[in-house]
């Protein structure tokens, strides 16, 4: 009789265990999903959409007017990806050594191979190595503008302009959206050197006379420490404040995220990709 009273007893006090922790998972997540809901996001505009499929997961402002600052290096790097050989040997220019601020402080005369002024303009966001490939390309950076606003258009990027290249303010009109900047992106996206850059923290380079240059990522994500690590070109402008384009993967699918105008972009990122990605970060 006691060892059935004693069996009862474990019985409700396992039930009564089972209870409280259900309870306070459900009330985690409860809470969790709240939070999710309560949160504002505080782009300007935001792209969010599986490139694969086509299909928008989700947007605020996707059509609205933004300045792209360096996220523009994403179409200077894509044509020059289209028309140059990596291993090909280009020269400084002195005009490409005046550009400020990020530099990686090339010199007149000294020659690097394509591929290593890709890196770069992709990790370092080094606007003297975009003007360096602009000139190398279509031998001005004015020229090299027009090819950028013509490859735009032709990739449905119809609200872009383009005034340099690499997205630094200007007097003439500099603007473009979250959508378009998407369309250039998955563009770039197919070229294998392309993901393999997005994808790296560091990267030393070097000029052919030998001179070494460590190059460190602009995007903070690589070193959060996040589940999933998010690929791609950072930027930044007072006037543009926070920009980011980016990819990951979910099953088969290349998934797109880009934010302008932020004044908390990483916060953003992770609010929007987990919440509307499902995918914890």
């Amino acid at each position: 009789m006691k060892a059935l009273q004693i069996n009862r007893i474990r019985t409700v006090n396992i039930v009564l265990i089972f209870l409280l922790a259900f309870t306070f998972l459900f009330s985690s997540v409860v809470v969790a999903e709240q939070r999710k809901k309560k949160y504002k996001v505080t782009c300007q505009s935001v792209i969010f959409s599986d490139s694969t499929r086509i299909k928008r997961l989700y947007g605020k402002g996707v059509h609205n007017r933004i300045l792209p600052a360096s996220t523009a290096k994403v179409m200077t790097a894509l044509l020059v990806i289209e028309k140059l050989p990596l291993d090909k040997y280009i020269t400084v220019s002195k005009n490409a050594t005046l550009v400020q601020p990020t530099m990686i402080n090339v010199k007149p005369g000294e020659q690097y191979k394509v591929e290593d002024l890709l890196y770069a303009i992709l990790i370092k966001s080094a606007n003297d190595a975009s003007v360096v490939l602009a000139e190398a390309v279509s031998g001005s950076e004015a020229n090299f503008v027009q090819l950028m606003n013509q490859r735009a258009k032709q990739l449905g990027a119809k609200r872009t302009n383009f005034a340099n290249s690499n997205g630094l303010p200007s007097k003439a009109k500099q603007y473009s959206t979250a959508y378009d900047m998407y369309l250039i992106f998955r563009k770039a996206l197919k070229y294998s050197f392309f993901r393999k850059a997005i994808e790296l923290k560091n990267k030393t380079i070097q000029s052919k006379e030998g001179r070494q240059i460590v190059l460190t990522s602009h995007n903070k994500i690589l070193f959060k420490g996040w589940k999933r690590k998010i690929y791609g070109k950072t930027g930044y402008t007072r006037a543009a404040q926070a920009c980011f384009i980016g990819t990951l993967k979910k099953g088969n699918s290349d998934l797109i995220i880009g934010v302008f105008g932020c004044p908390n972009r990483w916060e953003d990122i992770k609010h929007v990709v987990s919440t509307y990605g499902k995918i914890p970060l």
